[in-house]
């Protein structure tokens, strides 16, 4: 798989911050009731909602959150229609975003995105404008403190697994989309615990960037992930390791 942006790792620690404020719990909650709403409340029957709710008790959500959740999906109790939403275009130097959104006023949320990337030297593209760089994929994020690289790898392929990547704290193990919840599965028979899994947009090929537009682009990221409507942003840039120091030094 070609290419590694700092940005996922940037993005993993982010979320202990983002979970002290109650964004990881919002963002949660939009992705449980649109699975419920399009699949049904029953998790059995429904992939996406399972992984959902895996992810929600990942985070400690409460069982209460996580039901009124649900019953909002399915219409049980009332709640504000939640749209899925994919915003695309360009970030400084040119580079591909891929922008995830549910929101219930898609008029306020794209002028609001528009807002944003205008205001950090980007700006927004047309439907398919750069959806055709990025592929769906599976990912399962793994403490490394559990095992080593050689033997998950080992683990990881043999269930049937594409890739994996080494993080400072954890293991990316990357799957087809169709196998995700196999491959997790057969993880965690082997006594390892899954910080996460979820589905993510792997870009097909990435793009160097310089100290300049590594620090917009940070910036610009950080700022799409703090909106209340942003679920996922995902980019095809890459940080070289002498531009991640720079940075890390000022």
């Amino acid at each position: 798989m070609s290419g590694h942006s700092k940005w996922a790792t940037i993005k993993h620690k982010k979320a202990a911050a983002d979970s002290k404020r109650g964004k990881v719990f919002t963002k949660i909650i939009k992705e449980i009731t649109i699975a419920a709403r399009l699949g049904g409340g029953d998790p059995d029957t429904n992939p996406r909602l399972r992984m959902a709710i895996q992810n929600a008790k990942g985070s400690n959500m409460p069982s209460d959150n996580i039901k009124r959740a649900i019953q909002k999906g399915t219409g049980e109790l009332p709640g504000q229609v939640i749209e899925e939403i994919v915003y695309e275009g360009y970030g400084p130097g040119g580079v591909a975003l891929y922008i995830e959104v549910m929101t219930d006023n898609k008029n306020r949320t794209v002028a609001e995105i528009r807002h944003i990337l205008g205001k950090h030297n980007g700006n927004l593209g047309a439907t398919n404008s750069v959806s055709w760089k990025f592929e769906k994929k599976g990912i399962i994020v793994i403490p490394k403190d559990q095992i080593d690289e050689e033997q998950l790898l080992e683990y990881a392929l043999d269930a049937g697994a594409q890739d994996l990547k080494t993080e400072d704290e954890s293991y990316e193990v990357y799957t087809d989309i169709n196998e995700l919840e196999y491959v997790k599965d057969t993880l965690i028979a082997k006594n390892l615990v899954v910080e996460s899994s979820n589905m993510t947009m792997v870009p097909n090929t990435t793009v160097e960037v310089d100290v300049k537009h590594a620090e917009q682009l940070l910036k610009l990221m950080d700022k799409l992930e703090d909106h209340d409507d942003v679920q996922n942003v995902y980019s095809d840039f890459d940080i070289p390791d002498d531009v991640m120091e720079k940075l890390s030094a000022e």
